[in-house]
């Protein structure tokens, strides 16, 4: 007789499977909602962090963009403030040069003067004298001491002015290369994308770094270079005005001289014309008729008036030709200071492009780069040639 299998184990009863088929369902239901529930936020996150992103990126270029505009602008008042030094540094170098040739030449007229009081401590006896040509030789001595003083001073006035506008000239230079290299950096940044071959992940990207500065910090040093350059300039300009005003007298000096000469050439003239006027009275009265040529009172006067004009003739030739002596003797110094400035304004270069030279063995070559001397900068220069008589400083 067959037996009937019975499986083992408890056994469900129809509402059993019909509420656990319930549940299941209601479960799926559920994850089904809370799947739906985390699709919706992650759209809406994804929307939202891309939108974020978008935005950041869009905010930094315009942060990025702003700031190059920024840091262009400084640039730009940067190298307007350097030409503005650098010819600032040219104009008194050259006033300085004219005031050394000034100083220079103001020897010569020294010397004569020493000289001439000193040939007159050769008079004796009573001729030893304090007459008024002694009084003014010793007031011409204290009066070119008193200007040599004078522009010695402006020469050192001008040289300490030299290196106070190349110290400005420098801080100048270094904060234009500073922000030339801050704008090439974020150029390059402005420039990045998410399609840049050298991007990558960094180190703690977010470090402050050290000598960091604030906003008003780098504000307040570029304005603060930049008032010092143009109060330098200033103080510079000021200093070439009252050196010219000294050279000036220099220059005078060869002016009075050759007007001294234009007078005494036009006196000589007008004494040949009088001498002339007398010769033709005394040669005229010479064919008076018989009794008549008498020597009266006016061949006495005319006499002596020719007599007169001739010695006066004399010595106004002899002072005219002291005076072109002296004036030649000037433009002799001068054109000795011109060629002897020329001579050192080529070794000063030759000697600065040395100093540039044994730079090297001090700067590594990859980081070399030639300085240019600023302060040397008007010293390859020829100098001024003369016009008119009178050194030309503009």
């Amino acid at each position: 007789m067959a037996m009937l299998s019975v499986k083992p184990g408890q056994r469900f009863t129809v509402p059993d499977w019909h509420t656990n088929t319930k549940l299941i369902s209601a479960d799926a239901e559920s994850q089904r909602s809370a799947s739906h529930r985390v699709r919706q936020e992650t759209r809406a996150l994804r929307n939202e962090t891309n939108n974020q992103a978008k935005w950041d990126e869009h905010d930094n270029q315009t942060r990025l963009t702003e700031r190059i505009s920024s840091v262009n602008r400084w640039k730009e008042t940067l190298d307007k403030c350097l030409a503005d030094i650098d010819e600032e540094i040219d104009a008194l170098a050259k006033v300085k040069e004219a005031a050394e040739r000034a100083l220079q030449a103001k020897n010569l007229s020294l010397d004569i003067a020493i000289e001439c009081l000193t040939l007159r401590e050769s008079r004796r006896a009573i001729d030893v004298v304090r007459d008024p040509v002694e009084d003014e030789l010793h007031k011409e001595v204290r009066v070119i001491d008193k200007a040599k003083r004078e522009l010695q001073q402006r020469v050192n006035e001008a040289f300490e002015q030299l290196c106070l506008l190349q110290e400005a000239r420098q801080q100048l230079s270094f904060d234009h290369r500073g922000k030339m290299e801050a704008l090439e950096i974020d150029r390059v940044c402005l420039s990045l994308s998410v399609n840049s071959p050298n991007i990558s992940f960094k180190v703690n990207p977010t470090r402050v770094p050290n000598g960091s500065t604030a906003v008003d910090e780098w504000e307040q040093n570029s304005q603060y270079n930049k008032d010092h350059a143009e109060a330098e300039m200033k103080a510079s300009t000021k200093l070439r005005e009252v050196i010219v005003l000294a050279i000036a007298q220099t220059l005078e000096e060869i002016s009075e001289m050759e007007e001294d000469i234009r007078r005494l050439e036009e006196d000589l003239r007008r004494k040949m014309q009088d001498l002339k006027v007398a010769h033709t009275r005394l040669e005229t009265r010479m064919y008076r008729p018989n009794v008549e040529l008498c020597r009266d009172q006016v061949q006495y006067g005319l006499t002596d008036e020719v007599h007169q004009l001739e010695g006066t003739i004399r010595v106004l030739k002899l002072k005219l030709a002291e005076a072109q002596d002296a004036l030649d003797a000037l433009y002799r110094q001068l054109y000795r200071i011109q060629t002897d400035i020329g001579y050192k304004a080529n070794s000063l270069v030759l000697d600065n492009k040395c100093m540039d030279s044994r730079r090297k063995l001090v700067v590594p070559a990859e980081k070399f780069v030639p300085e240019v001397d600023t302060f040397n900068r008007t010293t390859n220069r020829a100098p001024s040639p003369l016009k008119n008589g009178q050194l030309e400083l503009a």
